[in-house]
């Protein structure tokens, strides 16, 4: 039960962070936002706000919840993708965007091929952002939300929708980047409190004994088909994580366009002070990161041992009706998050951990709408609309692009809800896309001939082959899938590349030299750490 006590935390928290938001994006009295104080935070940005940041625009109700559901189902394996990702830090690619001094990662594109490959990115990257990655947030916090204060049954899906639109827009429309970034501190914090107490009373309830150690000795000894990192074939989810594809296929092909080239992410790191804050950011994301699944993936193992019962678990009633599934013990299940904070955590507790779960989900939304207003006022109003907008109407369009999108979104978010788990269902349907966009970036920064026509000849190709590919009933998974359209797609940009621009030199080309890439000793002990910490948990948990 949510007591007034929760409820008076819980508001607290939701008028402190928009108060905050509000706060630290001010101007003096006469001074006009500029669009670099709006889209960019001013590129004032320190590194620690870039790393926190970048964590709570990334971790949200697709991973609490979602990723959770996936644990309930396949166990720690899922975690690949947050440990995976730690070491996606990106010492080749920053330095290029940041010397452009570049707005948004469509404008990159333009810079390198043409103006018409940036504008097919920038429309594709507003679609995905506002009919996928919105919405679902949405839709999954609301959920998660209506298991844990209502009764369960959708009652009050539109409020929780409507409530969480309205908060993260309160100063994130307002405020722009900096209001985002500087929020986000707060609730990284927040964030991680609230899910090393989930986790702690999760486990420490799990047996009649009690005491988290009790617990984690528990699942692990009753269910240890849950602790492998690396799934062989004859697993029932080899398909979802397709063996050591998740070391050296298909997931770098995820992960590489998810941390390198999206602007819902990059952007944190294009607003730096300059390129060692932004690397020192990605760093503490990094480390960060490898924390994640600590307090994401053990409370959707916890969840899946109260369902399971047997010998030496706690009896929890209702837990069989509450996360019924139709094909245990490998199915996802969404509801597994909310209902361990429903039915686990003692009040006063809650409200701070309700306050955790909504700061990942609004931390989200305010980051995906502040992308949203930059590529639309940057890529497409300013290019094709008004290019010489004053200060005040640019910032305004951006403000008016971001609120379109969100009652978009909100209108389309009931819709979404999906039975398999959505976390997959996002990573899957998003490498559709995602390999050819990565070959055209990747070939773009590193292949010198690399043209327009190639570009877009792969961009184009690489879609309908991930087409064919996932229609043609051959079976694969879909991280093979990803793989064989990106080295593929590679092939088509560098052979057009070749065929056409005979007679054309490099203009256009990214100009590197031994400097470009160099990075600082603690960057690089830093990211020999996390890499020794990611060979290490994989060892033990193979």
């Amino acid at each position: 039960m949510f007591a007034t006590l929760d409820i008076v935390i819980f508001v607290v928290y939701l008028l402190g962070i928009v108060a905050l938001g509000l706060y630290m994006s001010r101007t003096k009295d006469g001074v006009e936002k500029t669009a670099e104080d709006y889209f960019l935070a001013s590129k004032s940005l320190p590194w620690r706000a870039i790393g926190t940041s970048l964590i709570a625009a990334n971790i949200s109700a697709e991973q609490m919840i979602g990723m959770s559901g996936q644990a309930f189902g396949m166990g720690i394996a899922i975690a690949s993708y947050e440990l995976m990702a730690a070491a996606t830090l990106c010492k080749y690619f920053l330095p290029s965007f940041l010397e452009k001094k570049l707005f948004t990662i469509p404008q990159f594109v333009q810079e390198r091929y043409s103006d018409e490959l940036k504008t097919i990115l920038a429309i594709f990257w507003l679609f995905l952002f506002t009919f996928v990655n919105l919405s679902t947030v949405l839709l999954l916090g609301a959920m998660a939300l209506d298991t844990i204060i209502g009764t369960g049954d959708k009652s009050l899906l539109m409020y929780g929708i409507i409530g969480l639109a309205l908060i993260s827009a309160a100063y994130s429309l307002y405020g722009g980047l900096t209001a985002v970034a500087w929020t986000d501190v707060v609730q990284v914090v927040l964030l991680i409190l609230g899910g090393i107490i989930t986790t702690y009373l999760a486990c420490s309830h799990l047996t009649p004994s009690g005491g988290i150690v009790d617990g984690v000795q528990h699942i692990y000894s009753t269910l240890p088909e849950k602790f492998h990192m690396i799934l062989g074939r004859d697993h029932p989810m080899y398909k979802e994580l397709p063996g050591i594809a998740v070391l050296v296929g298909g997931m770098w092909v995820a992960n590489l366009y998810y941390w390198g080239f999206n602007q819902y992410i990059i952007q944190r790191a294009l607003a730096a002070k300059d390129i060692k804050e932004a690397q020192k950011g990605l760093v503490l994301a990094g480390f960060l990161k490898i924390l994640i699944p600590f307090i994401v993936v053990i409370p959707g193992i916890a969840a899946y041992s109260y369902y399971a019962g047997g010998a030496g678990t706690s009896v929890v009633e209702g837990v069989s009706n509450a996360l019924q599934v139709d094909n245990p013990p490998f199915q996802a299940n969404d509801n597994a998050y909310p209902w361990l904070i429903k039915n686990l955590i003692p009040t006063g507790f809650k409200g701070l951990v309700v306050a955790a779960l909504a700061a990942a989900i609004i931390s989200s939304l305010a980051s995906m709408m502040n992308s949203i207003s930059t590529i639309f006022t940057m890529d497409i109003y300013q290019q094709y609309i008004n290019k010489n907008a004053s200060s005040k109407t640019t910032v305004n369009v951006g403000r008016i692009s971001a609120a379109v999108a969100l009652v978009i979104a909100m209108i389309i978010a009931p819709m979404l809800a999906n039975g398999r788990g959505i976390f997959n269902v996002i990573q899957e349907y998003t490498a559709v896309v995602s390999p050819g966009i990565l070959a055209v970036f990747m070939l773009g920064l590193f292949y010198k001939k690399a043209n327009n026509k190639g570009a877009i000849t792969g961009i184009l190709f690489s879609i309908v082959f991930a087409l064919v590919l996932k229609f043609s009933g051959l079976g694969l998974p879909w991280m093979h899938e990803t793989s064989l359209v990106f080295v593929i797609t590679c092939l088509v940009i560098a052979g057009v590349s070749y065929v056409s621009g005979k007679g054309l030199d490099d203009q256009y080309a990214i100009k590197t030299d031994g400097s470009t890439f160099t990075t600082s000793s603690a960057f690089n002990i830093s990211s020999f750490i996390i890499l020794l910490i990611l060979a290490f948990l994989y060892a033990a948990f193979w």
